[in-house]
Formats: C-alpha cells, structure tokens, sequence
C-alpha cells in the first residue's frame, strides 16, 4: 500500500471537500434569501387589496446583499471556531464525543489488551504511541482515530468492541483506524467537520428559538406575548427547516468523501498487520452483533465520518458514511459463504489470559513489534517465545521493566535520559541532572543509563515512541523544564551526535505539537525548491556509509533526477542536517516519498544498510510526518 500516495489523494480530496462545501453555502444563502423574499411578500398581500404573487424581480437588493453576507459571516464563524477547537488534537474530538483516557496502570484486562494491542502496532508503525480513549458507555463494536497529524493522534474504541472482538479481530479493527493516520485522513475528517459544523449550525439555531419562543410563552400570557411567540415559532421552525436541508447536503458530503477512504483502510490494515482475518472477522462478528456499530453518544452523528462503522440505521444508503457490511467483507474475502459470526457476550475467559498481556508476555511481543525483522502478525496466539523474539542484548524481565517504566512520567523521562548516558561524560550528566530538581530521577537515569548503553540502534528509537505518549501528561511547565534537561544533558560532553539529534527532534516534534499548539501545512510541490536542504541530508547519510562517499550521495541523486554538488564536510555538521530536515518535512506527501527513497539508496550503496543508518532514515521519516510500517518500509524503501 503507497501511503504517500494515498496521502496525497487526501490532500486532493480537501479540494473537493472545499468545493463541496462552498456549493453547498451558497444554495443555502439562496434558499434563505428566496424564502425571506416570499414572506415579505406575503406578508405585503395580507395588507393590500390587490395581492400579487411572488417573482425574482420583487427580491430587495440591499436586504439580499445584507442577508447573504450576514449568513457568510455567520457561517465561516462557525467553520473557523470548530477548525480551531478540533485542531487542538485528537484529544479535544475523544473528549467532545465522550471518551475517557485509557487508564496506563489499570488492572482491567480488557483495556490492558487494548492498550498493549495501540502500542504493538504504533511501534511496527515507525510512531509514538497515539493515547487510547475509551467510550465506557457505548455497547456497539467501532472505533474512530482522530488528530491532525500523527504526532497529536488519538485512538478511541468502544466498550462493545474490547468485550466482543478476540485479540486478532480488535487488532484488526486497531489496525483499520491507524491505516487513517497513515493515510492523511485525519487533516481531511477534522476539516469535515469543521466545515458541515457550518452549514448544520443554522438549524441549531432554529431549535434554539422554537424553545426559547415556548419557554417565553408559558411565562406570559398578553397578546404582544403571544404574537412574539408566534414569531419566534415560524422564524425558529423556518430555520429549523434550512438546518434540515443543510444537514441533507452534510450527509451526501460526508458520503462522497468517506465511502472509499473505508474499502482503502480496510485493504491497508490487511497489508499492515499481514492478517487478513483480523479485519474480516471483526466485519462478521460486527454484522452477527444486534447493537451492530451503533453509537448512541450525542455527537457521534456529528462526526460518524470519523468512525470504523456506521454510527446511525440509514434509510437510504446515498447518506450512509460507510460502505455495506457484506461489500467490505467481500472486498478482503471473495470467498466468504455469506455466513456472520455470532458469539455470547461472555465468549472470552479473560482472566485466565490476562497474563500474557503484562510482564514478560507483553514484553516480548513488544519487541517483536518494533523490529523490522518482524514477518508474521502479533497474536494472543502467537506470542513471541524468548529466543524468538529478538537478538536484543535486552532479556525478557529487563524489557518488561522498561515497558512499565515507559508507562509512568518519571519511568518515561528517566528512559529518554538514559538513552544519552556517557559514563566518560557522566558528572557533567548528573549535573545538569540534579539542577533540573525532579525527585528519584537521577538514580533512575543512572540506573537505566547503565543497562542500556549497549541497547542496539533498532530498537532505541522504537523505546522513545514508547515513551513519547506517556510525556504528554506533563504539565506545560514540566514539559519546558525537562526539555531544557534534555539539552543540557545532550551539550554535557560539548558536542552533539546524530542519534542525540534523532531523540531530541523525535520529542520537540511530537511534543510540542501537543504543548505549544502547532500545526504546519506543505509549501513546496517541487523538490527543486529544497534542492539545497536535499544535499545537505544526502551527504550527512553518505558520510555515515563505509563506502564511497562520493558515490553514496550519487546513488541519492539519480532518485531524485537533480543536479546536486556535495556539501563540503564542515558544512553538514548536525545543526546544518536539522535545519535541512525542517525544510524537507514542509514537502508534498509524495515528494516526501522520494526524498525517502533517495535516502534509503545511500545507506544502501556499499551493499548494507547498518542499524545506525535505518534507524536514522525512520526518524527523519517521523520527523517529516511520514512514519511507514516496518514491513512496508523494507518493502517500498530497501528493495534492491
């Protein structure tokens, strides 16, 4: 599956989005102006002996003029508040829906899976672990990813689906839901709502009057009362009706758009978790199941675009949101006999397999995961055994330590730190340590900076998307200081290396997305336009090769079809790399896929492409938004 490319088809789909939406406030501002006109037509005849009907020509310029650009104002209001609400992240939309954050040290067997089952596929991602939400109230089986970029991603699934779905068929359902994130659906789905929030809103409006126009008529009782009332009723009920026509126009919108980007996730988390029965499976137990995908929370219409199934019966399916249950069975299993899956509520022995979803059990699937050596799904029934699941100098009870200590701010600041533990430099470490004042984290760091000096390159990275989540729970002020920590620590021994580079970028890029609020957009649609920044990361990977470094950065540039010099090596240190990484993440999705490309041809150049280079070429691939799979990356990016 080409994610840049479907990332791309995302972004043109906004276009579409943006057409639709504006065709669709101007027949509303018409449909508003042409009634307005007739009521004050009628309005006239009921006064006058000689009534006439109504015609285009008795429409008043200036009240049309006046009326169309209130609406106007109104409208974009509305689409600009809800824009800026939604994307604050996908914790605001979890929240709006009536979601709870995943409790990370909970003894509920049902969220611990759910939990393990985010962060198994997160790290085979290449991505920080997005937050679980749960909808506790919520019997039907479906779930929903929301966020602006994967960076501020939240997945949420429902009580209905931890309860019904084996491990497989919720990892089936997970893995449809990061397919989203990966294929830049989410920009799209929150620019969605933001937008139909705007057309929808008038009819809000109107059931607003009608209410107020009844709440004022049972407090009074003259006839000035009752005319007002009456007034307020006919203006409440005349909006009310526009609502229903704006949210007839929302429904066909949020149907033209959503339809094929389901059958897309679908077939993508078939490829993603290489198991093509988690997903299907979860489609026919779903269609087995009376509560089916229904979600019965306020908003859930609102936003049913963003859900794994149909969130509300339609009876038409010109305004359904998602394909039929038996056409997306049928596109992952041609075969099927037509049969769904019915199972009692208590189909599960939970407690009985609760222990091989902590400690060492977890642990070894864990790091399973994030190996790009891993070919076979993640299963309740096929956990990694010890000598199975990595050459890790890690064993098994270390790494369950350090998974539980991912789940904790102090654990998780204390593994970041640790990763940059030099005993040459460790006084001036443990300095800027203890002038950072955070109780028991200098024993932590030292502890840990010790076991995992000798930590191999693939799975250093995959420990801080670990880690990554469980620091957003961070106060703003604690976020500042252990950011400053963190770069002290980095500067201790006066200089700065890659991988330094790649753990501090990881988090700035990650967190302050979620602290300090911000959100960049593409500026350049060709590659000639960064061609500067491209030699600069070129040649910083080609002198990290053992080969040629000429030739190295030469492979690079025929990917790109681009006349590159090579940078002189003063002029490629790690500042020069980190400005021209920021340059290349303001690229188009696909150009981001070249660039990749490009990369993955000078590690390979001398015929190997070490750990060090990998794990580089996925941070950079984070950093500019763009995670890729493992699988998907060997496939796509290393194919010689």
């Amino acid at each position: 599956m080409d994610f840049f490319r479907n990332q791309e088809i995302a972004r043109r789909n906004t276009r579409l989005l943006t057409a639709l939406f504006v065709a669709a406030a101007l027949l509303l501002i018409v449909v508003i102006n042409l009634f307005l006109a007739f009521v004050l037509t009628a309005s006239q005849n009921l006064k006058s002996d000689y009534p006439t009907a109504f015609q285009l020509s008795d429409l008043d310029i200036r009240l049309t003029l006046l009326v169309s650009v209130a609406l106007i104002v109104v409208i974009g209001a509305v689409v600009l508040y809800n824009w800026i609400r939604f994307s604050q992240g996908g914790r605001s939309v979890a929240e709006a829906l009536g979601a709870r954050p995943a409790v990370s040290n909970t003894e509920n067997p049902l969220e611990r899976r759910a939990q393990n089952i985010v962060q198994e596929i997160a790290l085979a991602a290449n991505m920080p672990v997005p937050p679980l939400y749960i909808l506790d109230e919520e019997r039907g089986i479906n779930a929903f990813a929301a966020g602006i970029s994967p960076g501020d991603a939240v997945v949420a699934i429902t009580h209905g689906a931890m309860v019904q779905l084996t491990r497989d068929e919720l990892q089936g359902v997970v893995g449809h839901e990061f397919s989203h994130i990966l294929n830049g659906d989410m920009r799209l789905s929150i620019r969605l709502m933001a937008m139909l929030r705007g057309i929808t809103f008038i009819g809000d409006v109107g059931v607003v009057l009608m209410r107020s126009a009844f709440t004022h008529r049972s407090r009074g009782r003259s006839s000035n009362n009752k005319n007002n009332t009456a007034g307020l009723v006919v203006v409440g009920l005349a909006l009310y009706v526009v609502g229903l026509l704006g949210g007839l126009m929302a429904g066909l919108i949020k149907s033209a758009i959503s339809k094929q980007k389901e059958y897309l996730a679908d077939a993508s988390a078939v490829q993603f978790t290489r198991n093509p029965n988690g997903i299907v499976n979860a489609l026919k137990v779903i269609g087995g199941y009376t509560p089916g995908t229904l979600v019965e929370t306020a908003r859930a219409e609102e936003m049913s675009h963003l859900f794994f199934g149909q969130v509300k019966h339609r009876l038409w399916l010109m305004f359904a949101t998602h394909p039929p249950l038996k056409d997306r069975i049928l596109r992952v299993d041609p075969h099927w006999d037509g049969e769904f899956i019915t199972r009692a509520q208590s189909h599960q022995d939970l407690e009985s397999k609760s222990n091989a979803e902590t400690g060492m059990f977890q642990a070894q699937r864990t790091l399973a995961a994030a190996l790009t050596i891993t070919t076979e799904p993640l299963s309740a029934t096929e956990i990694p055994m010890p000598h199975e699941a990595s050459s890790t100098q890690v064993n098994d009870e270390m790494a369950a330590d350090i998974i539980e200590d991912a789940r904790e701010p102090l654990g998780a600041m204390s593994l970041l730190l640790a990763l940059l533990w030099q005993e040459a430099t460790s006084d001036a470490q443990r300095t800027a340590i203890q002038e950072a004042d955070i109780s028991g984290l200098e024993i932590l760091v030292v502890r840990r900076g010790r076991e995992l000096q000798t930590l191999e390159p693939e799975l250093r990275l995959p420990l801080i998307e670990l880690c990554l989540p469980t620091l957003k729970t961070l106060s703003a002020p604690q976020y500042s200081n252990f950011k400053r920590l963190l770069i002290g620590v980095v500067k201790a021994d006066g200089k700065v290396e890659l991988f330094e580079w790649c753990l501090y970028q990881l988090v700035r890029h990650y967190l302050d997305a979620h602290f300090v609020k911000r959100s960049s957009r593409p500026k350049h649609a060709k590659l000639k336009d960064v061609s500067d920044s491209l030699a600069v990361a070129l040649g910083t990977l080609a002198l990290l090769g053992r080969g040629d470094t000429e030739m190295a950065f030469q492979s690079g540039v025929r990917v790109l079809n681009l006349p590159l010099v090579l940078p002189a090596t003063h002029a490629m240190g790690v500042q020069q790399f980190g400005i021209a990484i920021k340059h290349l993440a303001n690229c188009y999705p696909l150009l981001k896929s070249t660039i990749l490309r490009a990369l993955a041809e000078v590690a390979a150049q001398d015929g190997h492409i070490s750990p060090r280079e990998l794990t580089l070429i996925k941070a950079i691939g984070a950093v500019m938004d763009c995670p890729l799979p493992n699988r998907l990356l060997h496939s796509t990016l290393l194919s010689q």
